[in-house]
């Protein structure tokens, strides 16, 4: 037993184990015999070379595992790199990595932001009655956001930010007497033009006198899914290049603002505030899915702000540009939406009481008159203003659509050939 004990330990002996950082174990073997020159190259050229191909293995190994990689130098992905080495004074980046919701957010923001415009509005305020005598005019200012859609100059932005005409009994609102646009990281101030509004759809085209502009990017508005990234851009109460970030809380959301008006927007709960009107929401890639609008307020609301769809932009855009207004199609009445009840009351039917009919309209050309209770638009049953005028829309200034009205209890059917909105 002791001879084999012995033989073992003299057997160990000839081995030496070397333990390396990757917890691989290499073992060399040593020779005890005397050394000639003859065996050099077994001696010393072998072995070196067999480690140079063992820490080549090692090294491989730790630095091909992420795991052992980061133990050994520490997390060094694409993100903390790219951030630290390309951060500026002004808190921005060139480029970042995808690899989380932050990065997501950081990436959105540096591909919208150079897009995304303040704007500053100056009107007169003309107080009736003063308490000095006389009617008395200040100066006023607003702010509002706008989206750059060419790299010349042309700003799409809200009808409400830009057009601030308004009466009421005690004072008087002019229209905008300067409106001045700050670029991005940029302080010098650009003196805009209005080139076209629409009251209807809440948009507005400004230009500015520049070229060399980041054009932002439009996605899909209509393939948008609720629960997804969302960020909203502008400057709310001035404080230009702010972002927002949430995600879309609904899609065809029908939102009526203070004065009647129903819109189909985008509902989403980054916050946007007195300010970010006419600024832009994105999605995870930095590309413009609608235009920030209107919130709502009160005690009981928090996160609920709208955007108008992107793609419903395009040919209002287009359009404000070429003609300083949107062309629409046009009948030329007045009317009021009647229920049930007061049709009954009434001894009428339910449908679109024409309280009014404009002279040399396509609609008295047809032959409407006023008391006609209209209850169908191209053979389909209607009942409000707001159905007349979506299939109104449909069609294109010239076209013929019929109208089916009751007049004294009888229906009778009409052909209108549309004229042009003034």
């Amino acid at each position: 037993m002791e001879n084999n004990n012995q033989e073992n330990e003299a057997n160990h002996s000839k081995f030496k184990t070397v333990s390396n950082p990757g917890n691989y174990k290499a073992v060399y073997e040593i020779d005890d015999k005397p050394k000639k020159k003859s065996n050099f190259g077994r001696n010393v050229v072998l072995p070196f070379f067999s480690g140079i191909v063992g820490c080549a293995v090692v090294l491989g190994t730790c630095f091909g595992v992420p795991t052992i990689r980061n133990q050994i130098m520490g997390n060094t992905n694409s993100n903390t790199s790219n951030s630290s080495s390309n951060a500026q004074a002004t808190g921005y980046v060139d480029q970042v990595s995808l690899s989380n919701y932050s990065d997501t957010a950081v990436y959105a923001a540096n591909k919208i932001l150079p897009s995304i415009v303040g704007i500053q509005i100056e009107y007169n305020v003309t107080s009736m009655f003063s308490i000095f005598g006389g009617n008395q005019t200040s100066t006023a200012t607003a702010t509002g956001s706008g989206i750059i859609i060419s790299d010349d100059g042309y700003i799409l932005t809200n009808n409400h930010v830009v057009s601030s005409s308004e009466a009421e009994a005690y004072y008087q609102v002019s229209e905008a007497t300067k409106i001045t646009v700050t670029l991005f990281n940029d302080d010098t101030p650009y003196e805009a033009t209005i080139v076209g509004t629409d009251e209807e759809t809440d948009l507005a085209v400004i230009k500015i006198d520049a070229t060399g502009l980041t054009q932002a990017e439009f996605a899909d508005s209509d393939s948008i899914k609720v629960g997804e990234f969302a960020m909203a851009v502008g400057s709310p109460l001035g404080l230009q290049s702010t972002i927002t970030c949430g995600v879309v809380s609904a899609v065809n959301r029908e939102v009526t603002d203070s004065d009647g008006k129903t819109y189909t927007l985008i509902q989403t709960d980054a916050a946007i505030n007195a300010g970010n009107s006419g600024g832009a929401l994105v999605n995870s890639e930095g590309k413009v899915i609608g235009v920030n609008t209107l919130k709502l307020t009160g005690n009981d609301v928090e996160g609920m702000g709208f955007a108008i769809p992107i793609n419903s932009t395009t040919d209002i855009t287009s359009q404000l540009i070429q003609y300083s207004k949107v062309r629409r199609p046009y009948i030329g009445v007045t009317g009021m939406d009647l229920d049930a009840e007061t049709a009954e009351k009434n001894n009428l039917v339910e449908g679109i009481y024409v309280k009014d009919v404009e002279t040399f309209s396509a609609a008295e050309k047809a032959g409407v008159k006023i008391g006609d209770v209209i209850v169908k638009a191209d053979g389909k049953d209607i009942k409000t203003m707001d159905e007349l005028n979506e299939i109104k829309n449909s069609h294109s200034i010239g076209d013929e659509m019929t109208i089916t009205v009751n007049r004294d209890g009888q229906e009778k059917d009409l052909t209108i050939t549309l004229g042009e909105q003034p």
